[in-house]
């Protein structure tokens, strides 16, 4: 009989979620050492859920592209879950867990892959590399044009954001969310634009010159954007990104009963 078990080992993990590096970059990029200690692991057979503890609330990632192994996993991790959590699950895993959680949708979303990198060439990169003496800056431009947007200061130190300034003033922000040389991957993260600098292609410009950067270190480089961000797709496809899987984010809580 098939039980549930937390995994430790790194290698194994990395195995099962280097088998679809596209769906699993966020899962692959936590194995690195950076992020390693906010994370927890469950394996059910071969299906890999990650409960991430970084940056207050705990997050479940459970992506699976079979909706009947993706059930049993989750039912099986059920009793081991938190009272409360936010989640990214693949289609029909917020299905099983509201018989269980009050549940509250927070959209449709599509992972997407850079697949197509020779289009950067199209797009003149441009901005520097920002760091933690930035991060005011940053704060104060998410403020005004991407509120509740989820931003862990730790990210600058990677070194992997950049930003375009304009007479001093930072008008355009792309960075990761996820960054592991050692296991190859990478995802893309907190790219905004100052709303009086939209339509001027800063936002494209700073994403090639990121895209353009993690590509000398990671084979692969993803991202996870609103379904019905249309303006936010067609820039990433310009880029030469590409749709890969569905899923959708939730908040789960106890239910009264």
């Amino acid at each position: 009989m098939t039980i549930i078990r937390t995994s430790h080992d790194r290698d194994e993990l990395a195995a099962l979620l280097g088998r679809d590096p596209h769906l699993h970059a966020y899962e692959l990029g936590d194995l690195d050492d950076f992020y390693w200690p906010y994370t927890s692991w469950y394996r059910w057979g071969e299906q890999v859920a990650l409960l991430y503890h970084g940056g207050g609330q705990p997050t479940l990632l459970a992506l699976d592209r079979s909706p009947a192994d993706l059930a049993e996993l989750l039912t099986a991790l059920v009793p081991l879950l938190p009272r409360t959590f936010y989640a990214h699950l693949s289609p029909g895993g917020e299905t099983v867990l509201g018989e269980h959680f009050v549940s509250r949708a927070h959209g449709a979303h599509l992972k997407m892959a850079l697949t197509d990198p020779e289009r950067l060439d199209r797009v003149a990169p441009a901005g520097e590399l920002l760091t933690v003496a930035d991060l005011p800056q940053m704060a104060a431009l998410y403020r005004a044009a991407y509120p509740g947007n989820w931003f862990d200061e730790r990210m600058v130190q990677t070194g992997q954001y950049v930003g375009i300034r304009r007479d001093g003033e930072l008008l355009a922000v792309a960075g990761v969310h996820v960054w592991s040389p050692v296991y190859r991957v990478s995802a893309l993260g907190n790219v905004t634009t100052h709303p009086a600098a939209r339509g001027q292609g800063l936002a494209t410009s700073a994403v090639a010159a990121l895209c353009r950067r993690l590509l000398s270190t990671v084979r692969w480089v993803t991202l996870n954007v609103r379904a019905d961000n249309e303006a936010a797709i067609a820039l990433y496809r310009r880029l030469g990104f590409t749709p890969v899987a569905e899923y959708g984010e939730f908040s789960f809580g106890a239910t009264t009963a």
